[in-house]
Order: structure tokens, then sequence, then C-alpha cells
């Protein structure tokens, strides 16, 4: 590939920005990731300190009532009070952290009408992707910032389809009370139909299925969890094979202190204002967001046909998209219906919720590096391979990826077209792969030479790539224009 300058666009620097807001680590300590480590690690002194002034206070109420007495107990009441306040107000800082980014993500992956949603959310997901490395030592340590903001995009648009479909889930927790019936039927087109109903549904449903989605493994990083995840002297690789009877434990823990940061860490906003009736309805309205994100946390444990498999079947998807494992092989992600299919017959989520997902998404994950046989005018196949990168939400077939050409006769290009990868050109596709591989050796190595940037990366790959690595092409800003109206 040419030696270019090295940049972004606003849209990727954006997506950078929104992951380190939700699991960067930084000096300054303000991540949402940061916030809750600290809210773990204060909270054990809080606690304690809390029981000691309420005990205090009741040893006091038990001593003879004179003046001297009750001047103590006002003082230490009044300190509990402030004490409680002070927990309060950080509370409400981190919900309101919290809500800037659900907005952002919001703002980021939905347009002005449905399909230009997906339009976006195809271009977020894949950002994402394409920003993740596909090898070397750094592979889990990235996934594992990425996945709660990829999760997070899959949960609204698998939310909508539930939505369109009316699917059972829908119906079972009631969300088309806050659409009405009318516009429960025209949910595609409910932006321009019911503009103040749509801004309801963000604020009372698809927010708090955000918040759920960046929560749900915020337990993962008390300090419990991580002296099972580390080890007691913090020296074990944190992406290993947990033992089945630890990765128990760790469970329990993650979801025990997920809700509880949830209720006491993040808990339901101070209302602002003087009105005592909006006051009453305000503190009703958050407390039903707070109650609807434990229930989604709750019911994604174990979500049978149930709404936890909102959550449950995009996080399977993205632990396998954005592994953490040492055995991450980039090759394989399209494979992962397999293992979502799998779960769906052992119980541990709904084929149907499953089946959404993967209309959703196809079999190939957004950014996903597609090699493939051009055909001439006449549809007659080449001698050569060129590469794509898949950049479209739901493709005609699962198999078939719509993607953007990367390189033209060979040549890398930053303005390629829009296509769709049929299965005999695709040579993910064995019997295609196959087929192809009668081309000779010679001219394989040709081709290999002129995609690939220098030959120490050419000796790492195939003769015949299946795929192909798309982040040092993503990397130059000119080539991060994929989802921009194709030529």
């Amino acid at each position: 590939m040419p030696d270019k300058a090295y940049s972004d666009t606003n849209f990727t620097t954006q997506v950078k920005n929104l992951l380190n807001k939700i699991y960067g680590r930084s000096i300054l300590k303000d991540s949402f990731l940061e916030r809750a480590i600290s809210y773990f690690e204060s909270q054990p002194f809080n606690e304690n300190k809390l029981d000691k002034l309420k005990q205090r206070i009741s040893e006091l109420n038990t001593q003879k009532n004179d003046e001297k007495v009750q001047r103590q107990i006002e003082k230490t009441e009044r300190e509990y009070r402030d004490f409680k306040q002070e927990l309060k107000d950080e509370s409400n800082e981190r919900h309101k952290h919290l809500l800037v980014i659900c907005n952002e993500i919001i703002g980021l992956s939905e347009g002005n009408n449905y399909s230009e949603s997906n339009r976006k959310s195809a271009q977020f997901l894949g950002t994402i992707q394409l920003l993740s490395p596909t090898e070397g030592k750094k592979v889990a340590e990235v996934n594992e910032c990425n996945k709660p903001l990829y999760k997070a995009i899959l949960c609204l648009r698998l939310l909508d389809k539930l939505c369109i479909d009316k699917a059972s889930v829908i119906e079972e927790t009631q969300l088309e009370k806050f659409l009405g019936k009318d516009n429960f039927n025209q949910y595609k087109e409910l932006q321009s139909v019911d503009a103040e109903a749509f801004q309801s549904f963000i604020e009372h449903v698809k927010i708090p299925v955000v918040m759920a989605a960046l929560i749900q493994d915020i337990g993962h990083f008390h300090q419990d969890a991580q002296r099972i995840v580390k080890g007691e002297d913090g020296t074990l690789d944190p992406h290993r094979t947990i033992v089945v009877e630890d990765r128990k434990a760790l469970l329990q823990i993650n979801y025990r202190e997920t809700v509880k940061y949830l209720v006491e860490g993040i808990g339901a906003p101070s209302y602002i204002g003087n009105s005592k009736s909006d006051r009453d309805k305000f503190n009703i309205a958050e407390h039903k967001k707070l109650v609807f994100i434990k229930h989604i946390l709750k019911s994604a444990i174990s979500p049978k046909q149930g709404i936890g498999n909102l959550l449950k079947v995009p996080q399977i998807y993205t632990s396998i998209v954005l592994s953490t494992k040492s055995s991450y092989n980039y090759k394989l992600i399209p494979k992962v219906y397999q293992a979502l299919n799998l779960n769906a017959a052992h119980g541990s989520c709904s084929q149907s919720i499953v089946d959404d997902l993967r209309e959703i998404t196809g079999d190939f994950p957004q950014g996903f590096g597609i090699t493939y046989i051009p055909k001439d005018s006449d549809g007659k196949k080449g001698e050569q391979y060129e590469y794509a990168i898949v950049n479209s939400l739901y493709p005609e077939s699962p198999d078939l990826p719509r993607c953007r050409t990367a390189t033209r006769n060979l040549t890398f290009i930053s303005h390629g077209q829009d296509i769709t990868v049929s299965l005999d050109i695709n040579l993910y596709n064995t019997e295609t792969a196959q087929s192809f591989a009668t081309i000779s050796k010679e001219r394989l190595n040709e081709i290999l030479e002129l995609l690939s940037s220098n030959y120490h990366e050419r000796k790492n790959l195939d003769l015949l790539p299946r795929c192909w690595h798309t982040s040092e092409f993503f990397s130059l800003k000119n080539n991060q224009n994929i989802w921009n109206k194709s030529n």
C-alpha cells in the first residue's frame, strides 16, 4: 500500500473518543469504566462510615436525653445526611455522564429515518471492527474495551427489528405502550409520523437498553472479580480460560456487583425544579427506567424466550466477533452463527432472536475483509482476486455480503463501488476457493506481491487468502469513507 499520512475522518475520531469515554484508561480516570472502578474501591469505606454513623446515632438515643446528648445526636444526624447527600451527588454525576454517552451512541447510530439508522449503524459497527486489531498481542485488550459499545449498537438495531415484527418479547414487556398502538403498527415510519412518540420511546426504552448493554459486565471489575481474573497477586493472564468453578463464581460476582452499581452507583437522577407534580412524575418515570434496566440484566442470565434475549444474543455475538480469548482467529468470525445456533440449541438463548440478528448482520460482520473473484462484462471470472469490505446491514441473504470494493485491478483504491459478493465469487466459500486453486502458484504470488505492503507481511499470508486484514487500509483517512455514496 502507498505510504500516506495517517489521520482520521471526523466520524472515526468521534468513535475513538466514544470508545475512550466508555472503557478508556487515563490519568484523569473519568471514563465510564474508571468511574465504576473508583466506586467499587471506595464502596467499603463509604458503607463502613454510614454504618458507624448510624450506630453512633443509635447509641446516643439510648443515653440520657439531656441537652448535650441532643446536640450530639443532631450533629451526627447532620453528618449522616450530608454524607448521604455527597454520595447521591456522586451517583447523579455518574448518571449524567452515562446518559451523555448513551445519547452520543444514539446520535451516531441513528439517522432521520429507518434506512439512515441502518446505514449509520453499519458505519458505526464497521468502524469499531476496523479499529480493532486482528493480529498481534493487543487483540484481547482492545476487544475488551470495544465490546460494550459494539454490543449496545447491536441491541438498538435488534430492538428496532423486534418492534417492527411485533415480537412477543416486546408485547411481553409492554414496550409498545410508549408508542401507542397505531404508532406501533408503523414503527419504521414513526420518526416522521409522530416525532414526540419517537422521542419518548428513545428516552424510556432505547436509552435504558443502551445503559443495560454498557453496564452488563461492569461488575467484572469489582475487586472480588478481579482477584479471580488476575489472581491474588495480579500476575495471571486475565484473558486465559478460567476453570469452571471460578467462572461460576465470577458470573455471580459480576451480576451482584453490576446490579448494585446500577442501583446505588448510578441510581435514578435527582429532580431539578420546584414543581411537586413534575417532581413526582419525574421520579416515577426514572424509577421505572431503573426497574426496566434491572429486569433486562436479570433476564439476560437465562432469557429463554423473553426480553433478556435483546441483551443476551448481541452479547454472545460480540464475544465472538470481538473475542478476548487467546484462541481468537479473525478468519473464523464469520462462523459466529454456528456458535449462536449451538447456544440456542442448548437453551441459552432464543433461536428466533438469533435468526433475527442474523437477518440484520448477515454472516459477515461489518468491516470484515472479503476476498472475491471479479467477473468481466460477459460474466467470466478473471485469474485474480480483489479485496472488499462489508459495509451494509440487512444483506439480501446472510451469506451474500454487501461490500465496498477496496481494490481494482490489484490496486488499492479510496473510492470503490458497492457490490454484493455472491457465493460463486467469494473465496471464503470453500467450493469457490477450491475452484480458484487451479491458478498457478506463480500467478498467486504475483497477486500477493501487489496486494501486500512488504515481504514480511507477504510471507505470513496465505497464497490463496479466504479473507484479508483491513486495519492498515482503514488507517488511512481517504479509505475511511466506505459508507458514503459509491461511484
